[in-house]
């Protein structure tokens, strides 16, 4: 899965020149020119890695990077046209994982992202679940089919997660009752359905493939269709 890439800067020639360079290289990219943008960015698409530039109108970078590390730890590469020590520590303080003074080097900015995502990699690899072109992540809690988001009520998020924790399994209405809403559980007996309907609703909006298959009599599948 290709990694993706925000870009926080207010020059529009900067942004502009890293989308491209960075879709050449095989990333997928977000951009935003300011701050407050970047921010409800992050919160929608949680990106693999940010782009930031300290010296911004309205919020700066160091101001974005502090309230990113309120609900995050996606690394953050810092841009700065002021190669001053000072200006170095404020922006690792506010929580930056590496800091790069313009005009940088392409080949060094790339360098510096390849590091970045090995050092985080395996955190966010063990935090996704695969099935098909189904993702979920368990933590930042989204899910994906192919490129489409997916949003999910609470409930309907912990009935895919039991799915895709056990694929391809003939899971029992009892199986499956229990393990997300609870032994004793003593609502409505069509709950179940009612909740796989929504949740097949959601997961084929697009016209996409079925992928929880009714098993009947028993209960039901995630598995690709035959």
């Amino acid at each position: 899965m290709k990694a993706t890439i925000l870009v926080i800067d207010d020059d529009k020639k900067i942004t502009t020149f890293l989308r491209r360079s960075l879709i050449y290289e095989g990333y997928e990219v977000l951009t935003a020119n300011d701050g407050i943008t970047g921010l409800n960015l992050v919160e929608q698409q949680s990106p693999d890695l940010i782009i930031l530039d300290i010296m911004m109108p309205g919020m700066d970078g160091i101001e974005v990077c502090r309230q990113l590390r309120k609900t995050s730890n996606v690394p953050i590469l810092m841009l700065t046209a002021k190669d001053d020590v000072s200006d170095r520590v404020t922006g690792l303080d506010a929580g930056a994982d590496d800091y790069l003074v313009k005009p940088f080097s392409l080949e060094e900015l790339l360098a510096r992202i390849r590091a970045q995502l090995r050092r985080v990699k395996p955190d966010r690899q063990k935090n996704r679940l695969h099935f098909s072109d189904l993702m979920l992540d368990t933590g930042t809690r989204e899910i994906k089919r192919g490129n489409r988001e997916i949003n999910l009520t609470a409930k309907e998020y912990e009935l895919l997660l039991f799915f895709m924790r056990n694929p391809r399994q003939v899971l029992t209405k009892e199986q499956i009752m229990d393990a997300v809403w609870g032994h004793d559980y003593s609502g409505e007996s069509n709950v179940l359905e009612v909740y796989v309907n929504m949740l097949r609703q959601k997961l084929e909006a697009s016209g996409e493939p079925r992928l929880i298959h009714t098993i009947r009599g028993v209960g039901y599948s995630l598995r690709e269709a035959h």
